[in-house]
């Protein structure tokens, strides 16, 4: 793998591991599975397939953030707007 291919890598794994800390089901569940995803495919040597890994894990980083985004939006909403 190359060097700016490793780096990219090792980026989005401790940006995806930062994200996880406020995942719903829990930081060590998030871990577990990222730590999963990544060891399934360490094998691969294209950069070519390596890019559209990099393309999906940083997808994943944006769904995220909007689950995240929409956490807090329906938290916010529940505090100053009742239902009735």
């Amino acid at each position: 793998m190359a060097s700016s291919l490793r780096g990219e890598v090792l980026n989005l794994y401790k940006n995806l591991l930062y994200l996880g800390r406020e995942y719903p089901k829990g930081a060590d569940y998030f871990r577990s599975r990222l730590k999963a995803a990544f060891l399934k495919n360490k094998d691969v040597k294209d950069p070519e397939k390596i890019k559209q890994l990099i393309a999906r894990g940083e997808f994943v980083i944006k769904e995220l953030e909007a689950l995240y985004f929409l956490r807090k939006y329906r938290a916010l909403k529940q505090r100053y707007y009742s239902d009735n």
